[in-house]
């Protein structure tokens, strides 16, 4: 009865009753957008495309408006809407729960940073009157604009633009303008310099706060110096940290933001979400079309020093060969157990060639249980017609033969490797103990152009041309490939350690032409 008598009452109600109504369900509605700056950008804007990083970026960013931390950093690859979030919608949002605070914008270059000013001012004109958010009447630069409740934003360049200005919220977004500039010690230098000495100065106590967003590029990038100097919250440090690599990899990163497993991508605005063959698709010709250290530092987040590596990335990359015609004398796979599920184990093909020069063809390496890398393995050696599968005599032989003959027994019994098929030799190989003794020598092979790559193999490269010396320990795909050095080159093992210099080119007879200039091979060594 209740129901029909509040019917009948609304049927009567006069128009500016109804207009009222519509006006508080319109105001309900409006602050319901306010619980995070995603949520505001969704409800506002339909060519706003809502992923699932976004949404962990925007319940980072609610964090830093509750106060459970006052210093965020975002790093993602380039090109997932995080920019348009973090520096356009989330300043906009700030403003609308406090329209007296001053929010600054910062990027590596004027015309970006003055970009998002605009953009957020545009907001502010189009959707400010449902928050009471309106502009100071003559405050029309887009450097500097104004609200009537006393906020606003400023938008300037990296380094210069704050001295005199107070900020409660600072914005650095993309801070290094690209790779050369990142590299560059003295604009490195500069950058902090003025994080430090000028940008942090302008934070007001009442309220403040810092949010760094980028693509790495570099160990002492923006990133890079915060955590050195502050750490890491989870660490006891400042600052939170959001990292969503183009490519999950818990084991190295650690729990993953939106659960992905290893090897899942990163969703993108562009492509659905659930179409998971085109999203591993972009990142997988990303990964194809990139250099070793730019796909590591911009797509996964995790820039590592070139100095003092065994070898150099130039090196490696002469050593890539696709084409040239070779007769395999002996196929093999080589295993680096090591990982047991907790890191990569290392999963590695390739063959000696008639030209007595080892080829590594394939790298199926990953983050796998024993029983995972052991199915690897065999069907790695199946698909190859390897005649051998070298693992490491020092550390786990049994364990490894053992795993090895199960999991081939195993595939044999569910038809994915014909019964008829003999399982190959399990060889164990007796490499060098130390991780510098073992890896060194086989460094030194690719230098006399003993080795060579069929193909590019990014991780595979990436592990060789970042790995130091003085690391206590060595990747999977390092470890795998030395044994599988050691198993087709048993003499590589032997003898003294020659320091060579690194070639500038290849030649059919081996590296001759090397660079002058001294480095860890820094003579020339005799064939």
């Amino acid at each position: 009865m209740r129901a029909r008598q509040t019917a009948g009452e609304l049927e009567h109600l006069d128009d500016a009753a109804v207009l009222q109504q519509l006006e508080a369900a319109k105001r309900s509605m409006s602050r319901d957008l306010l619980r995070d700056p995603v949520t505001l950008a969704r409800g506002l804007d339909r060519t706003y495309r809502m992923r699932p990083h976004l949404k962990v970026i925007g319940e980072a960013l609610a964090g830093v408006e509750r106060g459970d931390y006052d210093r965020l950093l975002i790093y993602t690859p380039p090109q997932v809407g995080k920019s348009t979030t973090v520096a356009e919608w989330f300043p906009f949002w700030w403003l609308c729960l406090y329209p007296m605070d001053r929010v600054a914008v910062t990027s590596y270059g004027e015309d970006l940073a003055l970009k998002r000013g605009k953009t957020i001012r545009g907001y502010v004109e189009e959707y400010g009157d449902e928050y009471e958010l309106f502009m100071q009447p003559g405050s029309g630069a887009m450097q500097d604009w104004s609200l009537t409740r006393g906020g606003g934003v400023r938008s300037v360049s990296v380094g210069k633009g704050l001295t005199g200005h107070p900020v409660n919220l600072l914005i650095v977004d993309d801070p290094h303008k690209d790779r050369a500039d990142a590299e560059s010690e003295a604009s490195r230098r500069h950058l902090h310099d003025w994080y430090s000495s000028t940008a942090i100065k302008r934070l007001q106590p009442d309220r403040n706060a810092v949010v760094g967003i980028q693509t790495r590029w570099h160990p002492d990038d923006f990133a890079g110096r915060r955590l050195a100097e502050e750490g890491r919250l989870e660490e006891g440090g400042r600052w939170k940290v959001v990292h969503l690599p183009a490519v999950a990899d818990p084991v190295k990163f650690g729990p993953d933001p939106l659960g992905r497993q290893y090897g899942d991508p990163l969703p993108h605005p562009k492509i659905p979400t659930r179409n998971r063959r085109a999203l591993t698709a972009w990142w997988a010709d990303m990964k194809r079309t990139s250099i070793v250290r730019d796909w590591h530092s911009l797509a996964q987040g995790d820039p590592q020093p070139s100095e003092g590596a065994l070898v150099s990335e130039e090196l490696l990359r002469m050593l890539r060969d696709p084409g040239v015609a070779v007769e395999p004398q002996k196929i093999a796979v080589a295993v680096d157990p090591s990982g047991g599920g907790r890191d990569v184990a290392g999963v590695m093909g390739g063959f000696l060639g008639d030209d007595q020069r080892v080829w590594i063809t394939h790298d199926v390496s990953a983050a796998m249980s024993s029983a995972e890398w052991s199915t690897a393995a065999c069907l790695l050696a199946h698909e190859t017609n390897a005649s051998v599968i070298y693992v490491e005599w020092n550390f786990g032989r049994d364990m490894c033969e053992l795993a090895i003959r199960t999991s081939w027994e195993t595939l044999q019994r569910e038809g994915r490797i014909p019964a008829k098929v003999l399982m190959p030799l399990i060889d164990p190989v007796r490499a060098k103990q130390g991780k510098l003794l073992r890896a060194e020598p086989v460094a030194q092979q690719m230098v006399q152009d003993r080795v060579r790559l069929r193909g590019v193999f990014t991780d595979l490269e990436r592990e060789w041309a970042t790995w130091m010396p003085t690391d206590p320990d060595s990747p999977g795909r390092i470890d795998a490939s030395c044994i599988l050095v050691y198993g087709l080159i048993p003499d590589a093992n032997k003898g003294a350690i020659v320091h060579a210099p690194l070639p500038t080119a290849p030649t059919p007879g081996g590296i001759r032409q090397a660079p002058q200039s001294a480095g860890m091979y820094g003579r020339r060594i005799g064939k």
